[in-house]
Parts: structure tokens; C-alpha cells; sequence
């Protein structure tokens, strides 16, 4: 293992977008078991302190990994197009419409069934974006788009989260 590979390297999985998950899961625990600090521990405390850093960079490479959005973002930045999400929020006044009428309907939402028909609108977009980032990383190569597209994926599952709230407090 080198601390210099990125999360792909040290994974030994493609640069791409699309990933297969249980080849994810199976590397992670393979690598925890290598890098596991007990197996360190006749070798004293300056291994294991080397290994309790390799646990955490493994974990913290797995974590971006296994998410599609924290990947793709991650992908953007290796690529040189970062996603700056707190200081370009410029987005297709499409988009910027959909957005308005999700939250409009979400204030207006009184049942349990509008706001899971809202939530299946809101579905098929995170599909349907998550499926344009896939073309748009590997097949495309476009990393300003597909930066664009992480930013708008960003919005989506921010409005999915207020979605959740709101069943919350309507005590669903």
C-alpha cells in the first residue's frame, strides 16, 4: 500500500464511475484485515500507530468510494474540475424551476401520499442525473459537466433530506 495512491489505486478498482459494490465491500475488508493494527502489535506501538493511520485512510477512501455522489465528486477533482458547491451554485433555470415548484409542492404537502408522490418525482431525477453522470464520466470524459451535474445531484438529495423532515414533523 502507498499513502500516495489514490482511492482507486489503493482499491485497485478502474477510475470510473461506475463501480461494482460488492468488489467495494470485499477489497475494504481485505484491506482492514491487512491493515488491521493488532496484526501490528509484536512490532510495537509506532506500528500500530502506522496501521491505525492506514485503517483510517482506508476507511475514509471506502467511504467516497461506495457513494455515488461523494465518488463522482472525487472523480471531478482528480480530473481538475472542482465542485466548489459553496461558491457556484449557478445552475439551468430548468432546473432552478424544478427545484421551486419541488419546494412550492413540499409546503403545500398535507398527506402522507403527496409528499410520496413528490418523493417519486424527486426519485426519478436523482436516476435519471445519476445515470447522465455516468455518461458524462466514463464515457464522455466531460468533467465540467459532470461537475455541473454532482451540483445538481447535490441539490436533489439535499431536497430529500427536507423531504424526510418534513414527514417528521408532520409525524409520519
Amino acid at each position: 500500500m502507498n499513502l500516495q495512491s489514490d482511492d482507486f489505486e489503493l482499491f485497485a478498482v478502474p477510475r470510473r464511475f461506475a463501480q461494482d459494490r460488492a468488489q467495494l465491500d470485499a477489497r475494504w475488508k481485505e484491506l482492514q484485515r491487512e491493515a488491521h493494527p493488532d496484526r501490528f502489535a509484536a512490532q510495537g506501538p509506532a506500528a500500530q500507530r502506522v496501521a491505525m493511520q492506514w485503517s483510517v485512510r482506508i476507511n475514509e477512501a471506502y467511504q467516497r468510494l461506495k457513494d455515488p455522489l461523494k465518488r463522482a465528486a472525487y472523480l471531478c477533482e482528480l480530473h481538475g474540475a472542482p465542485i466548489r458547491a459553496e461558491d457556484n451554485t449557478a445552475m439551468p433555470a430548468q432546473f432552478l424551476m424544478q427545484q421551486m415548484q419541488w419546494r412550492e409542492a413540499l409546503e403545500e404537502a398535507e398527506s402522507p401520499a403527496q409528499l410520496d408522490a413528490l418523493e417519486d418525482d424527486m426519485d426519478g431525477e436523482r436516476r435519471a442525473a445519476t445515470t447522465r453522470l455516468q455518461q458524462l464520466i466514463d464515457e464522455q470524459q466531460d468533467w465540467a459537466g459532470a461537475a455541473r451535474e454532482v451540483r445538481a445531484l447535490m441539490f436533489i438529495a439535499r431536497f430529500g433530506r427536507d423531504i424526510e423532515l418534513r414527514r417528521e414533523q408532520q409525524g409520519q
